[in-house]
């Protein structure tokens, strides 16, 4: 049996936000419906979408948050059905009041209540009110705005270990049906709770300080190589002494102000051309090997066209495939895994109202 075999959770507003915490029921095995209008949800609209096949189901997008879920056009009578035995409903805090024996998990942007409840917006904006994009840009200008859609992804996550908590202790009697929600404002904020927290102890406002410049660890970022791109994290004085060995800027390696991030940050016009013009003569594949070789956290940062063939992606299938009516598509497997118990990798996804009929 798979780990949550026997749970029923139905999505009933089929966000991105929803989709994901319902993918990670339904890789675990959960029975996951999509209780659908008759147009189908709004992720089915989402780019890119698929040359051979036409709308409702040519969306990727959709096709990653819904594989091994069950699509049903909602109707009085469906809704009614799937609903009476339901575990848990999944929606965007807009839907109606549902029967007191139901467990609810909403997932909004800003909670249910507060001053920013009614707010519209989208995922930049929460990077924007969370902080992150202060930090991210060229010094002059506007900072730069991540694409796509982490933030609502977080916000699924988030909901899904909450509400697998209270559906587990639901089963152990310790809980009765509630009405969860979370935001995923507040998710987001765990990638800046630190900096928050250093202006409350320090009262220092940090400045945006350039591309691959994040305060206070230097050299922290993404960088050109020979051959291809290199993620650096040097932290610690030994993290130090060794990346200027693998570089052959050992005359740096023990300069008193070198020995911490801070430091090195205010000679950063003294080392960055150093390491950047060493790093255009090395192969970032070698470099990543010598790297965990040395104790330095180096990581190999591949193309999109590299991506599916990184060795260590290969040996933990980080990508599986999602079939779409007769199409199969490439996409992110179940990032965390249990092992007596191991979730799905990829699956079918279903058309529009295909499970329909056996509720009807």
């Amino acid at each position: 049996m798979s780990a949550l075999s026997g749970i029923r959770v139905v999505d009933i507003s089929g966000t991105i936000a929803t989709g994901y915490c319902g993918k990670l029921f339904a890789d675990y095995g959960a029975q996951v419906i999509n209780l659908e209008p008759e147009g189908g949800f709004a992720t089915r609209s989402i780019a890119p979408f698929l040359p051979s096949l036409s709308s409702p189901d040519n969306s990727a997008m959709h096709a990653y948050l819904n594989t091994n879920k069950e699509s049903v056009i909602a109707s009085e009578i469906t809704r009614e059905r799937v609903l009476s035995t339901a575990d848990l409903v999944l929606d965007d805090g807009s839907a109606e009041a549902l029967p007191s024996n139901l467990s609810r998990m909403s997932v909004t942007w800003y909670g249910l209540d507060g001053p920013f409840a009614d707010f519209e917006t989208t995922d930049a904006h929460i990077f924007a009110m969370n902080g992150m994009l202060r930090g991210i840009g060229k010094i002059e200008g506007p900072p730069y705005i991540p694409p796509g859609y982490q933030a609502q992804i977080v916000g699924g996550a988030t909901a899904y270990i909450g509400a697998l908590g209270h559906i587990l202790g639901r089963e152990l009697g310790n809980l009765k049906p509630s009405h969860l929600e979370t935001s995923i404002f507040e998710a987001m904020m765990c990638f800046t709770d630190v900096g928050a927290v250093a202006h409350y102890n320090t009262g220092l406002e940090l400045t945006r300080l350039g591309i691959n410049r994040f305060p206070p660890t230097y050299p922290l970022g993404i960088f050109p190589c020979k051959d291809g791109w290199l993620g650096i994290t040097v932290l610690t004085p030994p993290q130090w002494h060794a990346f200027c060995k693998l570089l052959d800027m050992e005359d740096l390696a023990d300069v008193p102000l070198f020995q911490s991030s801070v430091g090195r940050l205010e000679a950063i016009d003294i080392i960055e051309p150093r390491f950047t013009e060493a790093l255009l003569d090395k192969s970032a594949e070698a470099l990543f090997y010598a790297g965990q070789a040395a104790r330095i956290p180096l990581a190999r940062v591949p193309t999109m066209e590299e991506l599916f063939e990184v060795d260590q992606f290969v040996g933990r299938d980080a990508f599986c495939d999602a079939t779409i009516v007769d199409q199969k598509l490439t996409i992110p497997s179940t990032p965390f895994r249990l092992y007596s118990t191991p979730p799905s990798f990829g699956g079918q996804v279903e058309s529009l109202g295909e499970s329909t009929n056996s509720y009807e």
